[in-house]
């Protein structure tokens, strides 16, 4: 397939090679502009409506609840474009996902929910716990659709039989526990920092280790992978490095061209050469370069 045979209409801007397909434009739009059941896993990050500042757009909508119905229209297209033996991942704010977790469960289905726990280098809240974790939910079309989770592809070191090298007595001789297992549904999983090879530019990013486990957990090679939130795209350039086919959509230029760049579509836009950006995402010094700034 072609794939232009992935959409209705490609009159709106984009960019592909064989193996990634970029589209310039509001996700939700591009979304209804796909076919149905064309993709077999999707993985979403969207804006949370905490007012993140995207490229001088803030991720801040009127209301909760109107921000809650436009998470339910991506949430429905993103389910309309999904094979029905396909899987959908997707993340949100710690005080939206419940209710969008009730929403798929009423119309859907749920199949597993996952904390991506981190450390964090700040300084937390001094009036009420600080936020280390954010929620993913795995979803599908039913509880009755069959779905790819390819276990032996995401085991983990067991620490009871690889680090404490326990014995299992309960077994008949008994013998060690397993040294692989697994992954249970919390992910200690750093995140991005500013001097890790695959920092982008961006405030949202997510760490290419914890797109690994989702797409080779659920998807195989020559899959099509698709985020309809591209940002910093590390979705599509892992897809691509475990020999899956990724479809990308990005509503800011700035970011669109980080997309180009990491999947190798091209290396000049507009006669603008592609490098990555460097630079911070924030202004605020570090404790070193605090402690420089005041001598």
């Amino acid at each position: 397939m072609s794939w232009s045979d992935y959409f209705t209409d490609t009159s709106f801007e984009h960019m592909h090679n064989d193996h990634s397909f970029i589209g310039l434009g509001d996700s939700l739009e591009l979304l209804k502009n796909t076919r149905s059941a064309s993709v077999d896993l999707i993985f979403a990050d969207p804006p949370y409506n905490i007012g993140k500042d995207f490229g001088g757009v803030k991720d801040k909508w009127e209301s909760k609840g109107e921000y809650l119905d436009w998470c339910k229209c991506w949430i429905d297209e993103c389910f309309r474009v999904l094979k029905d033996d396909g899987s959908f991942y997707f993340m949100n704010a710690t005080q939206f996902i419940p209710y969008l977790d009730v929403y798929v469960q009423e119309n859907y289905n749920v199949l597993s929910r996952i904390v991506w726990s981190y450390d964090s280098s700040g300084v937390q809240s001094k009036r009420m716990f600080g936020s280390l974790y954010e929620p993913i939910l795995l979803t599908n079309k039913s509880s009755k659709a069959t779905y790819t989770f390819n276990a032996q592809d995401i085991l983990v070191d067991a620490k009871t039989g690889s680090e404490r090298q326990l014995i299992d007595y309960r077994k008949d001789p008994p013998q060690p526990y397993n040294t692989k297992k697994v992954p249970g549904n919390v992910w200690e999983i750093p995140r991005v920092r500013f001097k890790m090879e695959e920092y982008e530019n961006h405030p949202t990013q997510k760490p290419e280790s914890l797109l690994e486990r989702i797409i080779l957990a659920s998807s195989n090679k020559g899959d099509i992978v698709l985020d309809p939130f591209g940002g910093s795209f590390s979705t599509a350039a892992t897809a691509i490095k475990l020999g899956r086919k990724a479809i990308s959509f990005e509503i800011e230029p700035a970011y669109y061209k980080i997309g180009i760049r990491r999947t190798e579509i091209a290396h000049e836009y507009k006669g603008e050469a592609l490098q990555k950006d460097k630079s911070r995402k924030t202004r605020n010094l570090s404790k070193k370069d605090r402690g420089q700034h005041q001598i």
